[in-house]
């Protein structure tokens, strides 16, 4: 089998399916994609075919720091984060802002969104793009020329997976969608096409990923490294689960909560399966002499190195990655603050994250019905059964996860390969937070990113940070856990939580939590172990129901101001970043809005309303 060529010299077809398309570009649709060769001639090549298929890898998203300006803006755009870079005027800026529109919306529309620049509408031009090459693969290689039978079914298999991971990436950023399993025509009758439940979109992933778990060509893991970044049977398993997990949750199954219970079948055989052939938690680890040896150093070491490619790999818990390392976290989104070499701080946690990591014994800091008493989250609510945490020591006896995920005052870090230093976040301190919009050095929340930073990086030794990872075990798990809770299996849902709890040291959950319990310890266990990993974003709307919005979460966010008590200790006192409402807490940031020039030209030719509410 020849290396997948990801980035083929041949050029993409650049019609998109939803659209009403001139002659010219119907034109195009009968030639090879570099313009010279009909279709036919391709199909009838070996190396073209692949070619082909290589095509359909085109526009896998990068994601973390390769949004607008680097800027990780999902992230930012969550309240997991908050960036240094507003009021710079760069796509989060608008955000903040609200000054999102169909037309122009600055995360859907971000130059850096889905793979590259060069296309507005980023997400859903380029993912509906994917989805036709995939079906126009699918449709031809039955009777393509190939090297061998056996290739020809892996093609065909992965052309089915990728088709199913750019759906599922329309899911989680628009919701319902025209499920669509063949090429359509551009001068096809379109009147007839609608947005279907995400139940439904559900069921044709599924569909195709079913195809690539019956393929034994298709192997679970990729041992190869010319192959990376292609598709295997694992992906199969984790993206059919996701999909039921969204198509369950309130936001997206129309009032069917029935729903979770099939997502729950679905994860389980996932796991199951995944297990039984060589997947596994990364629970060691193996480079104690950088990521040390805390509770957490396996899960640093995970997030921060790329999967290693090998039939008896280190990591067997990453199931797919990309093949780019995060470039530029050491010097945007790491301490800056004026450390040399930096050149901003970027999106840093905030005190609402903070607060979600539980003490070390097992217990919510924060009554997770109702972290905060008042609007502004300047009113902690307190767990009364938390006895460990003290409001003037915030920082000790926490889960092993926070000193793993943020810097905060008082913690050491790795400078210019081994030079150790210390965090002073207190008023006056090198690193003290700045709600100065002009600032892009300093914090605005008073902590700092570093789960994703290789202990030690810096100008003088630019270590490569991961690939990313677009799905792991220890996601899948909690994916896992969740539909278990929400169907009424709690003993599998502990049971599965547990697991990721016990990588990083953490107690096991109560065996007598009441189901409610149990889901908000599950959704508060998902922001903890997967923080940084654009899961949060997701998983605050889709807990929504469609008249919800973030009002609770993510209109207003709050920063630790240290101060110095004169005595050897501090003081800690919470404070707004901003007083006002930072933007997309609305009912219509549940979902983004489709582009405003699509849905004029759908809607009056179905008679049906496309766009997403509030848009």
């Amino acid at each position: 089998m020849k290396k997948i060529l990801i980035n083929a010299t041949v050029a993409i077809l650049y019609c998109i399916i939803i659209t009403i398309m001139p002659t010219s570009c119907l034109d195009a649709l009968d030639q090879a994609p570099d313009g010279k060769l009909n279709m036919d001639e391709v199909w009838a090549d070996p190396v073209m075919t692949e070619q082909m298929l290589n095509t359909c890898y085109n526009n896998i998203p990068q994601k973390g720091y390769f949004y607008h300006w680097f800027d990780p803006l999902v992230v930012a755009c969550s309240d997991d984060g908050w960036t240094s870079e507003d009021g710079q005027g760069q796509a989060v800026d608008h955000i903040y802002r609200n000054n999102n529109s169909a037309q122009t919306h600055y995360l859907r529309d971000s130059p850096h969104a889905a793979g590259g620049e060069g296309l507005n509408n980023a997400f859903w031009d380029r993912y509906w793009l994917q989805i036709r090459l995939c079906s126009q693969f699918i449709e031809n290689i039955d009777n393509a020329a190939v090297s061998s039978e056996e290739n020809r079914t892996r093609l065909k298999a992965e052309a089915h997976l990728l088709r199913a991971f750019f759906y599922m990436e329309l899911v989680k950023w628009f919701g319902k969608l025209p499920v669509l399993d063949n090429t359509m025509a551009f001068d096809a009758d379109y009147s007839t096409l609608y947005r279907q439940p995400v139940y439904e979109v559900a069921q044709l992933i599924a569909s195709d990923c079913d195809v690539a778990i019956q393929t034994p060509e298709l192997p679970w893991r990729i041992t190869v490294g010319s192959d990376m970044l292609r598709v295997n049977k694992a992906l199969a398993h984790a993206l059919k689960a996701k999909a039921f997990l969204f198509a369950a949750s309130p936001l997206h199954n129309e009032g069917h909560s029935e729903y979770w219970e099939e997502a729950y079948q679905v994860a389980k055989t996932a796991v199951q399966e995944l297990k039984a052939n060589g997947y596994e938690l990364f629970a060691t680890c193996t480079n104690s002499s950088v990521f040390g040896t805390g509770k957490a150093a396996a899960l640093h070491q995970l997030v921060c190195q790329g999967a290693d490619i090998s039939a008896s790999p280190r990591d067997k818990e990453t199931i797919y990655q990309h093949r780019q390392g995060t470039v530029f976290v050491w010097h945007i989104g790491y301490i800056g603050s004026g450390e040399d070499g930096t050149y901003k701080c970027g999106t840093c946690p905030t005190q609402e994250l903070i607060d979600a990591f539980e003490t070390a014994d097992g217990v919510p800091v924060l009554d997770l019905a109702k972290p905060y008493n008042d609007e502004k989250h300047l009113q902690p609510n307190y767990n009364p059964v938390n006895t460990v945490y003290k409001q003037n020591a915030p920082y000790e006896n926490r889960d092993p996860r926070m000193y793993i995920t943020a810097l905060h005052h008082g913690a050491e870090f790795i400078w210019n390969n081994g030079e150790k230093k210390t965090v002073n976040t207190a008023v006056g301190g090198q690193h003290a937070p700045s709600w100065s919009l002009s600032d892009r050095v300093h914090s605005r929340t008073g902590y700092y990113h570093k789960k994703m930073v290789t202990p030690g990086a810096s100008l003088t030794n630019q270590i490569d940070n991961s690939p990313w990872k677009y799905y792991r075990l220890g996601e899948l798990l909690l994916d896992y856990a969740e539909a278990a809770a929400e169907s009424g299996h709690s003993a599998d849902a502990r049971a599965a939580v547990n697991e990721v709890r016990a990588r990083s040291g953490m107690p096991a959950l109560p065996d007598n939590l009441s189901q409610a319990d149990l889901v908000l310890r599950i959704h508060n266990e998902r922001r903890v172990e997967l923080a940084w990993e654009e899961q949060r974003y997701f998983d605050l709307r889709r807990w929504q129901k469609p008249d919800g919005d973030l009002s609770a979460t993510c209109k207003y966010f709050t920063a630790m101001v240290v101060t110095a008590a004169g005595d050897g200790t501090f003081n800690y006192t919470r404070r707004n970043i901003s007083e006002n409402p930072r933007g997309g807490w609305s009912n219509r940031d549940l979902l983004l809005p489709i582009p405003l020039a699509e849905a004029s030209r759908l809607e009056p030719l179905t008679g049906l309303k496309w766009q997403n509410p509030g848009w």
